[in-house]
Parts: C-alpha cells; sequence; structure tokens
C-alpha cells in the first residue's frame, strides 16, 4: 500500500495499480526496457493489473512471469470496461496510468490518474482528465516508488 497525505489534495491509500498495455507499458506491443522490473518492484507496494485491448496480440506472452494479472478487453467499449474495471477494484484505492483517448474515464475513476506522453502522445481527453501527466511510464513508476514526488506534484 502507498499511503500518503497530500496537503490540498487529500489522502491516497493506494492498493491498486492498473495500467494499459500499449502505448503506456508498451510500444508497437513490445513491452519498454524496464518495465518488467519496476512492475516487479511495485508489485511489493501495490496488486499490479494490466487492462488492454491487445492491438498487437502481445500483452500477455510479454507480461507472463512478472506479479501482474492481465485483463484483455474486446476492441468496442473499451472506454466503459476500463472505467469499470477501476470501479470493481474499488476506485478510491486505485491509481490508473495510461495515454490513449480510452483511457480517459480510466484516469478520471481512479483516486490518482497518470496520463503518459510516450512515443504515441496522449488523448487531449486524457490529459484533461488525470491528476497528473508524466513523459513515459518510467517517470510514473518513479512517482511511485518516491511518493513524496506525488506529494511536491500535487499539493496545493
Amino acid at each position: 500500500m502507498i499511503d500518503l497525505a497530500i496537503p490540498g489534495f487529500g489522502r491516497l491509500a493506494l492498493e491498486n495499480l492498473v495500467c494499459d498495455y500499449n502505448g503506456t507499458l508498451a510500444r508497437d506491443g513490445v513491452l519498454l526496457g524496464g518495465v518488467g522490473a519496476r512492475i516487479t518492484a511495485l508489485a511489493s507496494k501495490l496488486n499490479v493489473h494490466v487492462v488492454s485491448g491487445d492491438t498487437f496480440g502481445t500483452a500477455e506472452r510479454a507480461l507472463s512471469g512478472l506479479p501482474c494479472a492481465v485483463t484483455l478487453l474486446p476492441a468496442e467499449r473499451q472506454v466503459e470496461a476500463k472505467e469499470a474495471f477501476v470501479i470493481r477494484l474499488g476506485a478510491a484505492s486505485v491509481v490508473a496510468i495510461g495515454n490513449g483517448r480510452n483511457d480517459r474515464r480510466m484516469v478520471a475513476a481512479a483516486a490518482l490518474g497518470i496520463a503518459v506522453i510516450g512515443d504515441e502522445g496522449s488523448g487531449a481527453d486524457t490529459l484533461q482528465a488525470c491528476d497528473v501527466v508524466v513523459r513515459d511510464v518510467a517517470d510514473a513508476f518513479a512517482l511511485l516508488e518516491n511518493p513524496q514526488r506525488l506529494i511536491a506534484t500535487l499539493r496545493a
């Protein structure tokens, strides 16, 4: 668990990390370098979940052996499916990381929403819906590994 009191933002009691796959953890279906080690490190603090439409059909194979649960979604209604996934986990306990337009309601529903710009860019709706914007997923993971950075970013 990551438990923080952030002045002007509120308390975060995070138990679950929900990540999009393509564009967030992977580029063109290939897991980004260092992501596996970061997932493993964060799994000591958070239950790690990856949700994806799996455009390239590689998510399960790329993430096999890592301490995370992978949920593949149908191509239709991903916006609603990702949001519902966060709600089922208990949105108040979730940090969600995504980049695409289909991640917008997922990051909005989560207690902490992080948008990744990365090589694919980020949907404008997702940028507006999140609490924090980072350059890449390594920066998002660094915030979770060093929670004092979150306090510095989010305090009023």
